[in-house]
């Protein structure tokens, strides 16, 4: 008997199969057929130029993209119509499946196609009495003998304020609350919310009309008292959360769309507690990522679909791809390769004892004690620590106590990414280990170091000089590189066109982008 069943364990585990989920926001993929929901500039044959050749080139290009991800299931946004979406299943036909909604007033819809069975399909709509906007489509899939649902979803631009995306948060909410309690199922799609949605859209007052609060963090909760889901309590919290992959990815990778440079994560592909578990379906850990040929993205930038002319008056130039990139994640039915409980249970054995070890972690659910955390860099309120041969953090506030030069041993309670700086919010000193002399033998030299490498976030520079333009500096000797310069106080920026070297530049990151954070006006000497 037991031979039998080691026997049959081991033919499952042979034909447990691994498969690919994608999502992409294709940007407006309309045909030639005239409804009278396009876009303008999507018209058939009018001055825009959306005629026969440049329809060709966009279809051909999202054809060129959905082939070089060979995923097995791909969600679509941005979609005009049905006739588009079997147009893309004739031009790859190793796609056997769909599913497509859309309202009828509404320019585009959203979509599956897909290798793996559909099993049903549900519309779950979301209405206003004064827009119109896109249901969320909820299908089933059976792979491996095994049932899961997406939720593919393309929620309201930020061109409205919160209040509209915490509706469709809601509707979502209240479906996979009668979902059963272990069942697979995935959120995705473009959200248009950042993973951190509750942090980057706090201060705006045009979108923040609901006190701070977020759909995609709050109510899906994919943060809990501000804090976001992670491996080490997902399956610990008995409340109905959810993990967002972006978290698998350094946060200078995290973008999926780039607007003036800053990166953002509008698409996102989040998981319910089930698929973390060992059974049935599961996501294969670290496996997240965004799908980024040079025909995509290039030079920073994301090679979208190309239109010139001015707002009103809009021309298809023929070339680009989508304002989106691809995302994807990689599930499997092998016991073996999914198993985040283990994961879990050996990152919690380890201790956390480096800086750099912080880097590793988005929340603390242990205590860091750090050692021999000397402090390199003091200002009014904040203070910047490092370890000798090892990384810098910065500690945002409550650092009064901290003296410069002097070596600590410090508890970190908690740590959390702000806009993708990596900051200590919360902290006890243990033990006061007396002055380091040569403190200052651990800031970086900026003549001798690139310091817009991501590796050197939140480390301290001297020696780094250039011109100010535009709130930015354009670093001297560096054959026209530039960083960007923000100081909380706008006093404390140096005026435009001075030339200066900085003492100490606190070398931060927003959104993807390197920034020096000025703290005070002895940060630097003004030279002209």
């Amino acid at each position: 008997m037991i031979k039998l069943f080691l026997l049959t364990l081991f033919a499952l585990n042979i034909y447990a199969k691994d498969f690919i989920i994608a999502s992409y926001n294709a940007e407006n993929l309309f045909d030639l057929k005239k409804q009278n929901s396009e876009y303008k500039e999507f018209i058939p044959n009018t001055s825009s130029k959306w005629n026969q050749k440049n329809f060709n080139i966009k279809i051909n290009n999202a054809v060129k993209v959905i082939k070089d991800i060979d995923a097995d299931i791909i969600a679509l946004q941005e979609i005009e119509n049905r006739d588009v979406i079997q147009l893309l299943l004739k031009k790859l036909p190793q796609y056997k499946y769909s599913s497509f909604v859309k309202y009828p007033r509404s320019s585009v819809g959203l979509g599956f196609i897909s290798k793996i069975e559909i099993k049903n399909n549900r519309r779950i709509d979301v209405k206003f009495t004064n827009k119109i906007f896109r249901p969320i489509l909820e299908s089933t899939f059976v792979f491996d003998n095994s049932e899961f649902k997406i939720f593919n979803n393309h929620w309201p631009s930020k061109r409205v304020a919160e209040s509209y995306r915490i509706k469709f948060a809601k509707k979502l909410q209240d479906r996979l609350y009668r979902l059963p309690r272990d069942y697979d199922y995935i959120l995705l799609g473009d959200f248009n919310s950042n993973y951190d949605e509750m942090r980057s859209f706090k201060y705006d007052k045009r979108l923040n009309n609901t006190q701070g609060i977020t759909g995609i963090n709050q109510v899906l909760n994919t943060t809990v008292k501000n804090r976001y889901i992670t491996y080490d309590d997902v399956l610990k919290l008995k409340r109905n959360v959810h993990f967002n992959l972006w978290l698998d990815l350094p946060s200078n990778q995290r973008f999926s769309s780039k607007y003036r440079t800053r990166s953002n994560t509008p698409d996102n592909i989040i998981l319910s507690p089930a698929l973390l578990d060992s059974k049935n379906i599961s996501y294969i850990h670290k496996s997240f990522d965004v799908f980024k040929p040079s025909y995509l993205y290039k030079n920073n930038k994301v090679l979208r679909w190309q239109m010139k002319g001015s707002k009103y008056n809009k021309v298809h130039v023929g070339a680009g791809y989508s304002d989106h990139l691809p995302i994807y994640a990689k599930f499997s039915t092998s016991k073996e390769k999914t198993n985040p409980i283990k994961e879990i249970n050996k990152n919690s054995k380890k201790e956390l004892n480096k800086i750099s070890d912080l880097y590793t972690k988005i929340n603390l659910i242990d205590a860091a004690i750090i050692k021999k955390a000397i402090v390199i860099y003091k200002s009014k309120k904040g203070a910047i620590i490092k370890q000798k041969y090892g990384r810098a953090i910065y500690i945002y506030k409550h650092a009064k106590n901290l003296k410069l030069g002097h070596s600590y041993t410090l508890q970190i309670n908690q740590i959390l990414d702000y806009n993708g700086l990596k900051e200590v919010d919360s902290f006890s000193i243990l033990e006061e280990n007396g002055k380091y002399k040569n403190y200052k033998d651990l800031l970086l030299d900026a003549s001798k170091k690139n310091i817009l490498k991501s590796k050197y976030e939140n480390e301290i520079a001297f020696n780094l000089k250039g011109t100010v333009k535009n709130k930015k500096l354009y670093i001297k000797d560096s054959k026209g590189k530039s960083i960007k310069i923000y100081a909380k106080n706008k006093k404390n920026l140096p005026k435009n066109n001075s030339v200066i070297v900085f003492k100490s530049a606190h070398i931060g990151t927003y959104r993807g982008n390197p920034q020096i954070l000025i703290h005070s006006k002895s940060d630097y000497k003004v030279l002209n």
